[in-house]
């Protein structure tokens, strides 16, 4: 029987990707892991293995073509014994013939005392599932993410009538799309969702008379707006900057890099400030949290995202655990992460996570600029230029090297004073540096 290749989700939000360029061409046998194609997600290009044995019999989406489904059947291979020529994609069924599935009852169902389940047993299990759990009434579970439950329970839609398109035939959110309600959805929870927001409008098509080029979004720029506009639209920002003195933490960089020049290392100031903010925020625990609905989540470790900018736009890979690393290890860990992320070569566990975030654009020689929250995070700091400023040192006016620093943060989860408190600890352990190597 011939085997489908399905648009695989390569990262947890993928929804759709831009089949790049296919490694193979019909005809060709492919064994489990050789390499099919390359595939470019909303944050890098990656590459897609074969997990089955056979030949390449059809290929249905040329390479370049974007806005792919994850689920969409890219080709076709035929496996052991069978002719490659004729082995060809099943076609789509007609909707029309599609049977409609008996309307699923959404009251809660008591567990069964232990006469009642013997004869259930007796009688025969009931085929219905519950369209908010995905639970057989005989105990076998449908294979849906959280996210697609969720849909399925608001709409009423049967999870048991939805054919998964995800690994293993998990039902994701693009399975859902067109679904037919088989039950109204259960009051409590239309009560508790909220009204979407109206769509937008439709933009028209852009013209002028000045001359100019038109560039195809990059499905990284798409993310980027897509995220921006949800972080400024439900995130309430609040912003507290503090003006940092420079100069024992550049006196100690200076004395590091002279001690590691051997090994190879050499620190750059962002090094020392992401391991700043990684031990601010141990020392200001609620700082290090996210706003998850009706839940705070409250993290024990500091794993700082920290802004790369790419010529496709900006990603974000993670220094994990930066609070117990050395100096050291974050320099060449970053050196490493962001020479990747500019070949777009790094992994979706590389980029996606993060406890907060940290921008610095003071090589740009920005004094100071608000960062917009990078969701589900609760802060980002942003950098400003160190430069030379009028400062008192010791009662008396003198000049200093002087940065702007300013934390974002979301005040459905940070209360003002604790985000200044963080400022106040970010502050404190920059300006007395010899912490960091401690």
């Amino acid at each position: 029987m011939p085997i489908e290749l399905k648009m695989p989700a390569l990262s947890p939000t993928m929804e759709e990707g831009t089949l790049a360029k296919w490694l193979v061409k019909e005809g060709d046998t492919v064994q489990s892991g050789d390499l099919l194609a390359e595939i470019e997600t909303d944050k890098a290009t990656m590459e897609f293995e074969a997990i089955d044995e056979g030949t390449i019999a059809q290929i249905l989406v040329p390479e370049g073509t974007d806005n792919v489904k994850v689920g969409t059947v890219i080709a076709v291979i035929a496996g052991e014994g069978e002719d490659a020529s004729t082995a060809k994609a099943a076609p789509a069924p007609a909707a029309a013939s599609a049977p409609t599935p008996e309307p699923v009852r959404a009251e809660p169902v008591e567990a069964p005392s232990s006469s009642s389940a013997t004869a259930a047993k007796k009688d025969g299990p009931s085929p219905g599932r519950d369209p908010e759990s995905g639970q057989m009434d005989k105990g076998e579970r449908i294979k849906a993410s959280p996210l697609a439950r969720r849909i399925a329970a608001e709409k009423g839609i049967d999870l048991s009538a939805v054919k998964g398109s995800g690994p293993g035939g998990r039902i994701v959110k693009a399975d859902l799309e067109g679904a037919p309600a088989t039950a109204a959805a259960p009051a409590q929870a239309a009560a508790a969702t909220p009204a979407p927001a109206a769509a937008p409008q439709q933009a028209a098509p852009f013209e002028t008379d000045i001359p100019h080029t038109a560039d195809k979004l990059s499905n990284m720029r798409k993310t980027i707006a897509r995220r921006l506009i949800e972080a400024k639209q439900t995130i309430p920002h609040i912003y507290l900057t503090v003006d940092i003195q420079l100069d024992r933490l550049l006196k100690l960089r200076g004395e590091l890099n002279a001690a590691l020049e051997p090994q190879g290392v050499k620190l750059s100031v962002n090094d020392l400030l992401i391991k700043a903010l990684a031990k601010a925020l141990v020392q200001v625990p609620k700082c290090n949290v996210s706003f998850a609905g009706d839940q705070l989540i409250s993290y024990s470790r500091a794993d700082i995202s920290v802004a790369v900018s790419v010529p496709a736009g900006l990603i974000t890979p993670i220094i994990v655990g930066a609070d117990e690393k050395s100096v050291s290890k974050i320099s060449t860990e970053m050196k490493e992460l962001a020479g990747r992320a500019k070949e777009g070569k790094l992994q979706p566990h590389e980029y996606q996570g993060g406890t907060a975030s940290i921008s610095n654009m003071g090589m740009f020689g920005i004094s100071q600029f608000d960062a917009v929250i990078n969701p589900p995070q609760g802060m980002i700091m942003a950098i400003g230029a160190g430069e030379k400023r009028p400062w008192i040192v010791d009662d008396a006016l003198a000049i200093a090297t002087v940065m702007s620093a300013t934390g974002s943060f979301d005040h459905r989860a940070i209360d003002g004073a604790d985000g200044a408190q963080l400022m106040q600890a970010f502050k404190q352990i920059v300006e007395n540096p010899l912490g960091l190597v401690a």
